[in-house]
């Protein structure tokens, strides 16, 4: 990447982060498609600055999936369109691109029951096991995301009141109520388990590891697995299983969609509509039976 290039991607992150107030994730995941465009472009002896339709057409086809090309293009169109607001080039090689077209998979569903029996698997009697119990009755009474759960500290937990504050994508923060059985398995946690995996050390993270420091989200991964297997479950949850089981099951018992995208953490709507599938059922299903032509 030439330094020219390198400049133009800096100040465009620059101006997204203080803009958008977007995370760092995010921030890497900008940089890196960029970065591919910037090497896709080498092989012509284009720049940023000079490149056509022609150029990204040809870096979007090195993307493996629909989903990453549809990700990328949409990173590419953003920065162009910066460029065009900052009269660093006077056309826009994005427009005459049509976007990818991507059909966005429904959340594996993980039923009530076998939530129940992830839940009851861990073993309440050692402290790392009731740790991970309180993290896993938490994750699935707010639906929070794995990286915030493992990112959590003391001073977001409100017991008295029953809600966690949580900081979302992009600093972004929400209030959710945690419910009576999250609450009793983390006072257990904390009175019981806690202590003794500390060893008199301190922190401020609500679940740290050994060394006092935050869980990673890979540590917790596997936590989960290895109840999944000692449950019997025939499919392995994925890190945000139980969050999509958080949504469905909400729905399933009534709740509205709006609700769900404001405990999740949603800032569109439209990302909670992969839920509708759900609250669709739910309304035939109510209709069926109480309607009188049902």
């Amino acid at each position: 990447m030439n330094d020219v290039d390198s400049a133009q991607i800096d100040t465009y992150l620059d101006a997204l982060w203080l803009e958008k107030g977007l995370s760092q994730n995010s921030i890497d995941s900008y940089r890196r498609d960029l970065a591919l465009l910037t090497q896709v472009l080498a092989k012509t002896g284009r720049s940023l600055l000079q490149a056509d339709a022609a150029d990204l057409r040809q870096a979007i086809s090195t993307r493996k999936s629909a989903r990453s090309a549809a990700r990328f293009f949409s990173c590419v169109r953003g920065f162009y369109a910066w460029l065009i607001r900052e009269g660093r080039i006077g056309a826009d090689p994005t427009l005459g691109i049509d976007a990818p077209k991507t059909v966005r998979a429904l959340p594996k569903d993980l039923s009530e029951a076998a939530v129940e029996q992830l839940l009851a698997a861990p073993l309440i009697d050692d402290a790392v096991e009731l740790r991970d119990k309180a993290m896993l009755e938490l994750l699935y009474a707010t639906g929070l995301r794995v990286s915030e759960l493992v990112g959590l500290r003391l001073e977001q937990l409100g017991m008295n009141q029953g809600v966690v504050r949580v900081v979302g994508k992009g600093d972004k923060e929400r209030i959710v109520p945690m419910g009576e059985e999250a609450i009793h398995w983390l006072k257990r946690y904390l009175s019981e388990s806690r202590p003794l995996l500390m060893g008199g050390r301190q922190s401020a993270m609500l679940f740290p590891n050994r060394r006092g420091d935050a869980m990673t989200r890979q540590a917790f991964w596997y936590r989960i697995k290895h109840y999944a297997l000692r449950a019997g479950l025939p499919r392995l949850p994925s890190p945000h299983t139980l969050r999509h089981a958080f949504a469905t099951h909400l729905l399933n018992h009534g709740a509205d969609l709006r609700v769900v995208q404001l405990l999740l953490g949603h800032s569109d709507l439209s990302t909670t509509q992969i839920y509708t599938h759900v609250a669709q059922a739910r309304m035939k299903s109510l209709h069926q039976q109480h309607h009188p032509r049902g």
